[in-house]
């Protein structure tokens, strides 16, 4: 692959730094791609890192692990800590399988313990792609900054068609109504940025049940014949040459 990314960038006006860069992203992407591509496709869960084992939103997000592992549904995560571990907790002590998408940071994120599956990323974006081909359903956890990229990432993916259009489900109306507030008055009725209906991408519920009934519900994909569709679709958007 190193020779092939090579000879695509000879000639190009690029540092011999820039192209090593763009080697390590091409790596981190295929590797990525190749290993998902295993996996059938299961529930990705999002959410805060730094909640305890005593948070209320930590002892949800084990009881939905378990009951998606139960119900045959793998669970995917960042691989952290907090809810990620929770969810992943949940799912390898009900015998499922639970994958962890890990992030490689200095200080901060180490892969939790209760994966059947992992995987470790240099770079957030190529993290990001596999928590999206690799979802039938998306569950979005309290959470921070992080949270907020990804659930705004995959709604803009969904609002454009850039991906298949899949469940989003955001747990907690304590939290997230505020946000839907906001989209809702500011965003929606008073700006005109988003439009109307761009609110019922997501669905926010209290009840564990009814996500795992979603899940039940929703038909799993073929994670390669998924890759593929998108990739078609970018191809036939882009315009120019690829670098």
């Amino acid at each position: 692959m190193d020779e092939i990314w090579y000879h695509e960038l000879r000639g190009k006006n690029l540092t011999l730094e820039d192209v090593e860069r763009s080697v390590r992203y091409a790596k981190d992407l295929t590797q990525g791609l190749e290993t998902i591509k295993n996996y059938p496709q299961g529930v990705t869960i999002f959410g805060s890192a730094r909640l305890s084992e005593d948070d209320k939103y930590y002892k949800k997000a084990y009881e939905l692990g378990a009951k998606l592992a139960k119900a045959g549904h793998p669970v995917i995560t960042g691989g952290g800590d907090g809810i990620m571990g929770a969810a992943n907790r949940g799912a390898f002590e009900a015998g499922g399988r639970s994958i962890g998408l890990n992030i490689h940071l200095p200080h901060e994120q180490t892969l939790n313990k209760y994966t059947t599956d992992n995987l470790e990323f240099n770079y957030f974006f190529a993290r990001k792609v596999m928590l999206t081909f690799s979802a039938k359903d998306y569950v979005y956890f309290p959470g921070g900054y992080g949270t907020l990229d990804e659930l705004s990432k995959i709604l803009t993916l969904i609002q454009t068609k850039k991906i298949p259009h899949s469940p989003v489900i955001l747990f907690s109306t304590e939290f997230w109504k505020p946000l839907d507030d906001f989209f809702h008055t500011q965003m929606e009725n008073d700006e005109k940025f988003i439009s109307a209906g761009d609110r019922d991408l997501y669905t926010i519920t209290d009840d564990i049940d009814y996500i795992v009934n979603v899940a039940n519900d929703t038909q799993t994909r073929n994670v390669a014949s998924v890759i593929e569709q998108v990739a078609a679709k970018a191809a036939d958007d882009y315009q120019g040459s690829v670098l």
